[in-house]
């Protein structure tokens, strides 16, 4: 069996250096400008040192440029594009087709991985963007593990699969906390997602708690558990999954390291000592457990269970 990637997302350079010394293969950075929830935020100056440094150590940067744009921002890609390309990052994480269009003009031939949200949801539509470019789709959350490996024996570009981390519920271009606070007498200061305090939205009847934040982008409500299948790994691994993904949005530099760590050494035994990891998984999940928040716990996102729309 081949060894799927493991894909990360580091809130700064010197963390890139720790999730190295951790096992991560890939990374996924960007600036808020250009790119949707990340883990922290890249300078170009930044993104450059970031490729200069994943590529000593033989591991790939994509840059994320899948934000919600609107036409002013739109005539921008075309000049980000090329500076994507001239950094040597390794491929460019979009949504919106007017990415495609400004890689055609900028960057012809560049990597893209489509990630589209909520709408990657089956190998048609993934191949589609297959012929237009993209080298990768990154599946929704909302797939059960019957759907992502059907995709990808079907799929004729690599696929990438969230394994670990929140999800967002739900997106607005509009600061609504700010237009709150502001309606409620009080200012409130949009801060970038780097070293800003995050809100809890408390559903008493569920015993949820939904975190939420605001920034360039809107407003970001995100999901009341961490999705974790540290111990379901091996029916994708069997499959041929591309990429594994730990989205450490919201979350400390020491927690994703830490995730970063249970999670190489659970592909490494599933293709290397699969017997060792059908003994050890569930003690790679209590080790994942430990990690939560009282608030935020575990649970297996739609991988085993019907989505209700």
């Amino acid at each position: 069996m081949t060894k799927p990637e493991l894909l990360v997302t580091p809130g700064s350079v010197s963390e890139m250096k720790r999730q190295i010394e951790a096992g991560a293969d890939a990374f996924v950075i960007g600036e808020q400008r250009y790119g949707l929830r990340l883990a922290g935020e890249f300078s170009r100056a930044q993104i450059q040192e970031a490729v200069t440094l994943a590529h000593e150590h033989g591991k790939k940067v994509y840059v994320a440029v899948n934000a919600i744009f609107h036409n002013k921002i739109a005539d921008e890609l075309d000049e980000y594009v090329q500076f994507v390309r001239e950094s040597g990052a390794d491929a460019i994480v979009y949504g919106d087709p007017a990415v495609l269009m400004a890689v055609r003009a900028s960057a012809p031939g560049f990597p893209l991985h489509w990630s589209p949200e909520t709408i990657a949801t089956n190998w048609y539509t993934a191949n589609y963007w297959g012929k237009r470019g993209s080298v990768r789709a990154v599946l929704s959350r909302e797939l059960s593990m019957d759907a992502i490996i059907e995709t990808k024996e079907n799929a004729e570009v690599a696929i990438e699969v969230q394994v670990h981390g929140m999800t967002c519920m739900f997106q607005s271009k509009r600061p609504l906390l700010g237009h709150y606070f502001e309606y409620m007498g009080k200012n409130m200061e949009i801060k970038k997602r780097q070293g800003a305090q995050n809100m809890l939205l408390h559903d008493e009847e569920r015993s949820n708690k939904y975190p939420i934040y605001e920034d360039e982008n809107g407003t970001h409500i995100m999901s009341p558990n961490d999705m974790c299948i540290i111990d379901e790994l091996q029916e994708m691994i069997e499959a041929g999954i591309d990429s594994f993904k730990i989205d450490g949005v919201l979350q400390t530099e020491e927690y994703r390291i830490a995730s970063t760590k249970l999670y190489r050494t659970a592909i490494d035994l599933c293709v290397e000592n699969p017997d060792q990891y059908e003994e050890e998984k569930e003690e790679l999940l209590e080790a994942a457990e430990a990690l939560q928040q009282d608030h935020r716990p575990l649970d297996s996102g739609f991988f085993f269970k019907e989505t209700v729309y």
